[in-house]
């Protein structure tokens, strides 16, 4: 599949290459269009510790010469890509070496949330690492019974947050079953975020999810300079296009690297609904 021309070609839509140029000129085009972005350099659940160094090397090179393209833009990443289910004590100095460079560029990480087997470890860590030398922001996902707590206390420490619904297959025990709820949810912490947290991201391609959070910064008079909402890259162009017309921030999940193969079917079958949602834009 990775070889595959036609393949490629598919997931050329969704992904922005293979190597790092190819990740900044896609990055340029989307700054030309007034969008911010975000690049992940995929990759998750390394075997080793080699391996998780070098993933760390190339988010280094990565946030220098998005500085030097002058790129308006920030990183993403998983912390089993830098070694958690390896060394926790590896895996944080990665991670420190990262938010320490980009602390003293003046840029941002992003932690990504994974599934719920690693929530406390990762909130555990964006804490630390904030304290430290801020730079760094975690990500909550909605569908989650304890995103609420989480969030009040990621506000509490002024430590950015970005909002999704969450793509992994959790049990009724830990996460909302029926969408219903997880819309419901969502737009409570939307609201939540947008009167305690700064500078909060709202990542949805959901129109009712961004209706509602415009209406709650605008009954509230908050500015829209004051959060961003944030989309996939190559997912509702349409209404990427119709935020930024509005006004908006807008940033894009840019995901690069030869590992988009496994990226993809990952999140089809961490929640088969997600393939229906792919296929629906690919025809789109």
């Amino acid at each position: 599949m990775e070889t595959s021309r036609l393949a490629r070609r598919m997931a050329a839509r969704f992904v922005a290459g293979d190597t790092l140029p190819e990740a900044l000129a896609v990055s340029r085009r989307i700054n030309s269009e007034t969008i911010l972005v975000t690049l992940d350099h995929l990759g998750e659940n390394t075997s080793s510790l080699e391996e998780a160094a070098a993933y760390r090397d190339a988010y280094l090179l990565t946030l220098t010469e998005m500085v030097h393209a002058g790129i308006q833009g920030n990183v993403s990443l998983k912390l089993t890509q830098f070694g958690l289910d390896l060394s926790e004590r590896a895996c944080r100095a990665n991670v420190e070496e990262l938010v320490g460079r980009a602390a003293g560029l003046g840029n941002f990480v992003r932690v990504d949330m994974e599934s719920s087997a690693y929530t406390d470890r990762t909130l555990a860590m964006v804490r630390d690492l904030h304290a430290a030398h801020g730079a760094v922001g975690a990500v909550i996902q909605a569908y989650l019974y304890r995103s609420r707590a989480d969030i009040e206390d990621l506000a509490r420490r002024q430590i950015r947050v970005r909002l999704c619904k969450g793509a992994y297959l959790e049990p009724p025990s830990v996460a909302f079953r029926r969408k219903s709820e997880v819309d419901r949810n969502f737009i409570a912490l939307t609201q939540l975020l947008l009167d305690t947290a700064p500078y909060p991201a709202i990542a949805t391609h959901d129109p009712r999810m961004i209706d509602a959070a415009r209406e709650h910064a605008a009954k509230r008079g908050i500015p829209r300079a004051a959060f961003e909402f944030q989309m996939l890259y190559g997912i509702r162009r349409d209404l990427q296009r119709q935020l930024v017309k509005d006004g908006y921030r807008l940033r894009l999940y840019v995901p690069f690297g030869p590992a988009w193969y496994p990226y993809f079917m990952r999140r089809l079958a961490e929640r088969p609904a997600n393939m229906l949602f792919l296929a629906r834009h690919l025809f789109r």
